[in-house]
């Protein structure tokens, strides 16, 4: 700086889902604009943030973890510990050593303030509000996400469902939705910045508008998918995890107009069994399940179809697993993300009988992976031959002059060229499937 003064550095460290991603790169514009440098996590610096997640005892373990990382790497460093593991357990959070701010799942925008305070004092400052009193969305804008070429977007917050064995209701709060006309702001300054592809995402995306209904007459996500699709310069409009009981016939002829969207629905499974499902509190049956994906299919018959398992719930038994298993062969998804539950005190399901033991999980685990990745090259191998859009987005690990990114149903794709292709959108011929990928040739013209 002018004055010769040494500007203070921060590092950042984010665990968890995509809205924490935001989450980070939001306080991390905000350190930026008073004069924070930003460092690499390894690196030493004046302040650490870490944006913990607390979705599972591995993410509380993994989270405490990097706070401890942060703390040999500079034992002088103020340690901020920010999100859902500090809403949840601040009086944990606050005592492990080097930690000067714990701040929870609100007041983000007020992250460089209360970390200067707790300099000032030295004294630990606690900032975790009773979440369940959060009426309306948090704002913190961004305007870049440095080193990507796709940008995620926040337009939604908390969760009203309180699956029996889900902590992010608790942690996160009711469901604040984002004034449609500050995302459509921020869309178009992404675009501008040169992003084509923005990640629309949630706590509950697809319950997004539904608390502003009495101000905005008509707002739900296809109406905020409508005005994204008109935005200059922006290519695609992928959406985040969306429940099968919001996929009604409505929402696919909404989208169905829609070109940017991409042909991508991520649609949470969590069981193939019915019996499951009601003791999860998911407030669908796998019929209804097959009948959304159905809609979704005779729109977009050759979409891509993800989803979320979890294996060992409380009470699974092998033939309720194996129900799951065949349900997911029989919806035939193009990805397959499987999970063990994990007991979160403070939940319905914690105190359920029959808690699954570790080595069974494990080996349900095995069984879907396995599943999941035959189902995903069997998806994969329906587009040998086709030419389709590839977003380059990086340079590839698997060999020189190779570049990767991924097509609208998000394949992913690597292919060879002679000039940098990244931030580009190509057509590119799909020659033949490799492990979790596709090699592709860029078509010319």
């Amino acid at each position: 700086m002018d004055s010769g003064v040494e500007r203070k550095s921060v590092a950042f460290y984010t665990l968890g889902c995509k809205v924490n991603q935001y989450d980070t790169q939001a306080m991390m514009e905000q350190f930026e604009s008073r004069g924070y440098r930003i460092v690499d996590f390894d690196e030493k610096a004046d302040v650490y943030v870490v944006n913990t997640c607390t979705v599972t005892n591995l993410a509380d373990r993994k989270s405490r973890q990097m706070i401890r990382k942060a703390h040999r790497t500079n034992p002088d460093a103020a340690i901020v510990v920010v999100g859902c593991f500090a809403q949840r357990s601040a009086e944990e959070a606050m005592k492990i050593p080097g930690v000067k701010l714990v701040l929870g799942t609100q007041d983000r925008h007020r992250i460089v303030d209360l970390v200067e305070q707790a300099q000032s004092t030295g004294e630990v400052v606690v900032d975790v509000k009773d979440i369940m009193k959060a009426k309306e969305f948090e704002s913190t804008p961004i305007s870049s996400y440095e080193g990507r070429t796709r940008a995620i977007l926040k337009v939604q917050e908390g969760c009203n469902q309180f699956c029996t064995y889900c902590i992010i209701p608790y942690t996160r709060g009711p469901i604040r939705s984002r004034h449609p006309q500050e995302v459509l702001e921020e869309a178009r300054r992404l675009a501008g910045a040169g992003f084509k592809e923005i990640v629309l995402t949630g706590i509950h995306l697809a319950s997004y508008g539904m608390d502003l209904r009495k101000e905005l007459e008509g707002v739900n996500l296809v109406y905020l998918l409508e005005g994204l699709n008109s935005i200059e310069g922006l290519a695609r409009i992928r959406l985040g995890s969306i429940e099968p009981n919001f996929i009604t016939p409505e929402f696919v002829e909404g989208i169905q107009k829609l070109r940017k969207v991409c042909r991508h629905f991520h649609v949470p499974l969590q069981s193939g069994s019915d019996t499951v499902l009601k003791r999860m509190k998911r407030r669908y049956t796998t019929e209804q399940y097959s009948q959304a994906i159905g809609m979704i299919r005779e729109s977009f018959p050759d979409a891509a179809i993800t989803t979320d398992v979890m294996v060992g719930f409380p009470g699974e038994t092998d033939a309720e697993f194996e129900e799951t298993v065949s349900f997911v062969q029989k919806i035939g998804f193009s990805r397959l993300h499987v999970f063990q539950y994990s007991r979160r005190e403070g939940t319905p399901a914690a105190e359920f009988p029959n808690q699954v033991p570790a080595r069974i999980k494990e080996e349900r685990s095995r069984i879907l992976i396995d599943v999941g990745h035959r189902m995903a090259r069997r998806y994969m191998e329906g587009f040998v031959g086709r030419v389709e859009e590839v977003y380059f987005e990086q340079e590839s690990p698997y060999g020189p002059q190779t570049y990767e990114g991924y097509t609208q149903h998000y394949i992913r794709v690597v292919a060879n060229s002679q000039g940098d292709l990244k931030g580009q959108i190509l057509k590119v011929l799909l020659k033949e499937v490799r492990n979790d990928y596709m090699v592709g040739k860029v078509q010319n013209g």
